[in-house]
Parts: structure tokens; sequence; C-alpha cells
């Protein structure tokens, strides 16, 4: 027996390698290839939309905007042109989720700061509130790379209708005033052509819940992005 397996030992060393490949091939095409949804506000839960575009399923992207950020300068879309990027809704005063949201933002920053095709963007609810000087003593605070991060204040009206119309992420409140906003834990993920790719819990940094994105699947998915776009 023993002069047996001598004799095919080449024989065998073949079939051994070849059945490794021929698995590892059928491994790959029954693997399901990932993918990310490409959402419009008919997708989104219509209380984070705006009335005026809950209707539009397909070919929703960010729209144009201009804000100024923690070292006064103005901040628009071309600053983002071609990047991945993340944002969200704070105010520097908040005394509940906006901390937790931070402190995972900036885990986020630390995990990309080497990649030159990823930015964050993080506008203000508050505008009246945090003026420049505010959101520049906010950053140095809390380690803010000025070249990955924006932190943006601008024109009340103006953050909402973005916040509601483009990044379909922020309630309204009961209140009186039209442009009162209550921000969820929502980051947003846009991809480089300005469409958005996901929705993930900001206060959620590994504990996997049902039915929700948290900040490590985020991570993943801009990878994953990054990547296509090498490809």
């Amino acid at each position: 027996m023993l002069s047996f397996f001598k004799k095919y030992k080449m024989f065998f060393i073949v079939m051994a390698v070849l059945s490794a490949v021929i698995l590892y091939l059928f491994y790959g095409a029954l693997k399901p290839k990932k993918t990310l949804t490409i959402y419009s506000p008919a997708d989104v839960n219509p209380e984070l939309v705006d009335t005026t575009v809950q209707h539009i399923s397909r070919h929703h992207t960010i729209a144009d905007f201009a804000f100024v950020n923690q070292n006064g300068d103005t901040i628009t879309q071309e600053d983002y042109k071609g990047k991945i990027y993340v944002a969200d809704f704070f105010f520097t005063t908040c005394p509940t989720i906006c901390p937790i949201m931070t402190k995972n933002m900036v885990w986020l920053q630390d995990k990309i700061k080497d990649n030159p095709k990823v930015m964050l963007l993080s506008h203000s609810v508050t505008p009246d509130i945090d003026s420049v000087p505010v959101l520049k003593a906010y950053a140095e605070k809390k380690g803010v790379i000025d070249s990955k991060w924006n932190l943006v204040t601008g024109d009340k009206k103006d953050i909402y209708y973005i916040a509601r119309k483009s990044y379909l992420a922020v309630k309204t409140s009961t209140s009186d005033e039209l442009y009162d906003m209550v921000h969820t834990e929502n980051f947003i993920l846009v991809d480089s052509e300005g469409r958005i790719r996901g929705f993930y819990n900001g206060t959620n940094l590994d504990k996997e819940v049902e039915g929700e994105k948290n900040m490590q699947q985020l991570l993943e998915d801009i990878n994953w992005l990054s990547q296509q776009e090498n490809e």
C-alpha cells in the first residue's frame, strides 16, 4: 500500500491542489458579493424627509451647499467633490447623544485620517449658538483634524433644508418655529458621486443591534467604497 502511494505521490499532490482550487472557485462563485444600497427619499422613514421630496425614488444626490467651518472658511460641495464622506447633525451644547456621537466620529477620524478619499462633515443645528469661535474651541477640544473634518454653521433655514431634503436624517419638532429640528443619531455615508449609501447609529461603536448598522459597519463600508473606486 505504501509503495502504491509513493508511486502515485505526484498524482495525489496534483489532485489535492486541484481540488483546493475548485473548492475556492466554487466558494467565490457562491458567496454573495457585497453591495451597498443607493438611497433615495422614498426609501427612508417619512419622518426624516421633507414632504416635497418624499416621492423621489431615483437619482437622489446631496444638493449644493455653502456653510462656514470652524476656521471661518466657506465650505461648499466643491470641497467634497470626488470624496467619500460621513455627515451628521449635532450641536456643541447637546448634553445627551452628541458627546457620544462626537467621540465616535473622533474614533472614525483616526481610522480614515490616512485615506485621502475620505472626509467628515458635521452640521450644527443651533447655528445661532454655534458661532465660528465656538466651533473652533469645540474642534480643538475634540482633536479635529481640519483637513479631514469640517464642523459647519450657517443660516438655519439652509441647514434645515439640507438636513431634510438631502441627507434625510433629521426630524421636525412640534415647535411653532418652522425651522426647529430634532437631530438624530444618524451618521450618513455619502459616496464620491454625492449619493447616500447608508445610515448608521452614531452612538453605537461595536454593539450589534438587529436592523441597525453601527460604527464598525460604517468603517467597513467606507473601506469597501474606497476599494471599489480603485478597481
